[in-house]
């Protein structure tokens, strides 16, 4: 019978326990003891799921407090020197300090896992980086496992994407002269899970579906040549694409078996089938670990079969990655859409489907027949449901072309129309356009979800929050202002309950960072607009200031990539259904007299293929998505976009050609190492990079923010450089978040006073 395994389950819990776990941790209300013994708790939970499914092995060391990356820096000893602190004496509260910050150091960089919404914190290495005694949490888990009686697979990120995904600490310093090390630190892991009579081990590697140039698969040859002698059977697990490119180097390596994405990659199925060296086995990913659609068993069965003629018992099934990306259960859920819910799978029910194909390979279909023919009849169910086409929008979008993409002039001409009408200073500020959520917020939306408030005491009391922070802005002294978004319980979420084409979930919670989680709607037909969905709280916004108000919205590549997306239409046409739905919107916020709209994209960079080939086809339509949206706007009105946490430094050109007029990116945990780029590429656009960390509690003093502006100035003209925050302040509190915009303000105004000391002395 073929072998079942996952590459990895859920952290945060159904109910998002070890989330709640975490901030009380984080608030000083527990000890460590409760939180520890939550993450006890998960775990066992988990292993129970997957040993009642009937899964051949068990995942241990794919569970965290914080974030895997981080977990394995601490495994091998590679803690940021800055901190002080030693792997074999690290606390859960100094795990924490390099993930949040300490009064005297910034936190870790945080970026996005590949083309993930998933945030990892990323490794600083260097000259000075000495790998040593790791921390044991690792193994303690691994042990608990087995004592539960699991028969157990454990899992690690592997060197090579480990030293990929790192950052070096000091310039020129390749960062693969660490290998060595680093792959000495990993042998000393396997040979100790190897005294532990541990059979399998499984290395992750998705970055061998990327580019990786001949000195990164020399490194990988010589990375699982030394790994080998320490006696473990190896399953190297690649994902999030193809294997194709590298199959002759992967096919040399000393390991015992392959995991293959075969959702992103299907094609691999037939490649690895022919071509398997005779001693490995063959993982075939062929539930789908990113989307939470149920899988058609019968065309899965399909492919596998020739595979099971092939191999017998040498083939493995599993999801395509790990199931972190998706939420832990259907059970309990009492807010989705009655049609949709039979079409979907969520991480526990994943695991029953496989053990049905499992057992279908090996016994036949009549061993299945209930489970066939429930997958069957959500498939037909799907395909024919006439929710699922809207011919109108399919319509607009076919009618869509170049100048329907674009502004009525120049963005310079624009910009000196912008100038007149809004009248700011240089150095203009303002924030990302969420303001804390406190908990009276989110009881009124739970009371008025539940129908304990009507409609118009709900629209009270968010009109007395919006005004709230109005006034708090206007005494802070910020340029622009924003309506502080307290009505959205997310940013993608919120649009999505207003728009036909999405199903909503109760607690289809999925982890983001940290304590940070995200419930992505469910995208399962055509997209379309109803009504106006930010118009009326963005103008009551308007009227109660002089200033100018930003209209938030979220823009169409993000809504795509933050969502669980339909995968029986092209991810461009549902891409350009989203900005029309947009656009209208746009509109809407001009006519009632709105000048300046913010148009978030943070997922545009993680939206990119890892594949180089394949990026130019995603860019060109991304962009037009995005300028289809912003299209409506007047010369007047100025358009915004946000961008957090990924590497932007390859897509320079592309945000460009958004052709918004201003672009504020996340840069404070880089310490701006992103604007040296802007040194080679003169950006046309106005900048506003991030002054400070908002995903840290720690607030940064005015000079600290004062030195990342003057090193802004020194890349992008003053007179286009923006201030402001690098991300939303939704998770802050009032406290933190009012002294750190006031120092914010307070920069900008220092700064000010050295460009323009004429303007300064007269303001």
């Amino acid at each position: 019978m073929p072998r079942t395994h996952i590459l990895g389950f859920p952290r945060i819990g159904a109910r998002r326990e070890l989330k709640f776990a975490l901030e009380a941790f984080w608030r000083g209300e527990t000890d460590a003891s409760p939180l520890e013994e939550t993450g006890r708790s998960l775990r066992q939970r988990h292993w129970r799921l997957q040993q009642a499914a009937g899964l051949d092995f068990v995942a241990a060391g794919d569970f965290s407090f914080y974030d895997a990356m981080l977990d394995h820096t601490a495994l091998l000893g590679a803690l940021p020197r800055r901190f002080g602190y030693q792997t074999d004496t690290l606390s859960l509260a100094q795990l924490f300090d390099l993930a949040r910050g300490r009064r005297d150091q910034p936190a870790m960089e945080m970026t996005k896992w590949f083309d993930t919404n998933y945030h990892y914190l990323v490794p600083e290495l260097g000259p000075e980086t000495e790998l040593g005694v790791g921390a044991g949490r690792f193994f303690d888990e691994v042990a608990e496992a087995r004592a539960a009686g699991a028969s157990v697979k454990p899992v690690l990120i592997g060197p090579i994407t480990y030293l990929r995904l790192a950052k070096s600490t000091a310039p020129d310093f390749d960062l693969l002269r660490l290998l060595p090390r680093v792959v000495e630190r990993y042998a000393a892991v396997l040979r100790r899970l190897h005294d532990l009579d541990i059979e399998w081990v499984q290395l992750d590697e998705p970055s061998l579906c990327g580019d990786l140039e001949p000195a990164w698969l020399d490194a990988c040859d010589a990375a699982y040549g030394s790994l080998a002698q320490a006696g473990m059977k190896i399953l190297l697990a690649t994902y999030f694409g193809t294997t194709a490119d590298y199959a002759e180097r992967i096919r040399g390596l000393p390991i015992r078996g392959l995991h293959i994405d075969a959702v992103r990659a299907p094609e691999t199925l037939a490649l690895w089938r022919d071509t398997l060296p005779p001693d490995w086995v063959l993982s075939a990913g062929v539930i789908d670990g990113r989307n939470v659609w149920r899988n058609d068993l019968r065309s899965t069965l399909a492919k596998l079969r020739p595979l099971h003629d092939a191999l017998g018992e040498r083939l493995w099934i599993a999801p395509s990655c790990s199931l972190l990306h998706v939420p832990v259960s259907l059970a309990g859920e009492d807010r989705l859409d009655p049609e949709v819910e039979p079409w979907l799978a969520f991480a526990t029910e994943k695991l029953g489907e496989l053990q049905t194909l499992a057992r279908g390979l090996l016994h036949g279909d009549s061993a299945i027949r209930a489970e066939l023919d429930a997958s069957e009849a959500a498939v037909r169910s799907r395909t024919q449901s006439r929710r699922v086409v809207n011919e109108l929008v399919r319509k607009q979008v076919a009618e869509l072309t170049n100048e329907t993409a674009a502004r009525g002039a120049p963005l310079p001409v624009r910009a000196h129309r912008q100038r007149a009408a809004l009248g700011l200073p240089p150095f203009p500020t303002t924030t990302i356009g969420s303001f804390p959520q406190t908990p009276e917020i989110r009881q009124a939306r739970r009371a008025f979800r539940r129908r304990e408030l009507t409609a118009l005491d709900y629209l009270q009391r968010i009109r007395v929050e919006i005004e709230t922070v109005i006034r708090r802005q206007e005494a802070i002294g910020l340029d622009v202002l924003v309506h502080g978004e307290p009505e959205r319980n997310d940013m993608v979420e919120y649009f999505a309950e207003h728009l036909w084409g999405y199903a909503i979930t109760a607690n289809g919670w999925v982890q983001s960072y940290g304590s940070r989680c995200v419930k992505p709607p469910i995208l399962y037909g055509d997209i379309a607009r109803p009504e106006p969905i930010t118009v009326d709280t963005i103008t009551y916004a308007q009227s109660l200031t002089q200033k100018p108000v930003k209209g938030m919205l979220t823009g169409p590549v993000t809504m795509l990539q933050w969502s669980f997306v339909r995968e029986d239409e092209p991810r461009e046409h549902v891409a350009m259904q989203m900005a029309i739905a947009i656009a209208e919107e746009v509109s809407d916020l001009e006519k009632a007299g709105i000048q300046v709209v913010q148009i978030d994209e943070p997922a545009l960079r993680e939206g990119l293929p890892l594949k180089s080939r394949n990026r130019t086809a995603y860019i060109e339509w991304a962009v037009r998505a995005f300028k289809t949206s912003a299209a409506p706007a007047r010369d007047r009105t100025q358009i915004h976009t946000h961008m957090c946490y990924s590497d932007f430094a390859d897509m320079l050109e592309a945000i460009a050609a958004l052709d918004a007029d201003v672009v504020t990116i996340e840069t404070a945990r880089s310490h701006m190492e992103i604007l040296e780029h802007f040194r080679g590429f003169q950006h046309p656009n106005a900048i506003g990079p991030g002054v400070y960390d908002i995903h840290s509690p720690r607030v940064p003093t005015s000079d600290e923010m004062l030195t990342l502006l003057r090193r802004a100035a020194e890349v992008i003209p003053v007179e286009r450089l923006w201030v402001n925050p690098d991300c939303g302040l939704k998770t802050r509190g009032w406290a933190e978040t009012e002294n750190a915009l006031r120092n914010m303000v307070e920069a900008a105004k220092r700064l000010r006073a050295e460009c323009f000391p004429e303007a300064a002395a007269t303001a």
